[in-house]
C-alpha cells in the first residue's frame, strides 16, 4: 500500500494566537492518528510560479488514515481553535 502525505500551505496568518492554539492540539492529534512530520516551515527557495508560503508535510500509512485523522475529534477540536486564524490550502496526496 502506498504511503499518503498531508500537504498544508498558508497563504495567510490573520491571528497569530489562534494559529498557536491551533499548533498545540493539531499536532498531538495528527501523530496520535499516525501522522509523521516529515517537513514544516518556509521554503529555503520557490521556483517558478512557487509562493513563499508556509507549508507543512505530514506522512500517513495510507490515503484513507490521513483522511481518518483529519476527521477525527481531536483534529476537528484543532480547525475549531484556529476558527479564522489562518487561509489555508491543505491536501492529500497518494505517494508513488
Amino acid at each position: 500500500m502506498a504511503k499518503a502525505y498531508w500537504v498544508a500551505t498558508y497563504r495567510s496568518i490573520n491571528d497569530p494566537a489562534a494559529l498557536a492554539e491551533y499548533g498545540k492540539l493539531a499536532g498531538p492529534a495528527l501523530q496520535a492518528a499516525g501522522g509523521r512530520f516529515v517537513a514544516r516551515g518556509l521554503p529555503a527557495v520557490a521556483y517558478e510560479s512557487g509562493v513563499n508560503e508556509r507549508v507543512v508535510l505530514i506522512e500517513f500509512d495510507s490515503a484513507q488514515q490521513a483522511i481518518a485523522a483529519h476527521d477525527g475529534a481531536g483534529y476537528q477540536a484543532a480547525l475549531k481553535a484556529l476558527g479564522n486564524g489562518a487561509e489555508r490550502d491543505v491536501r492529500i496526496v497518494d505517494g508513488l
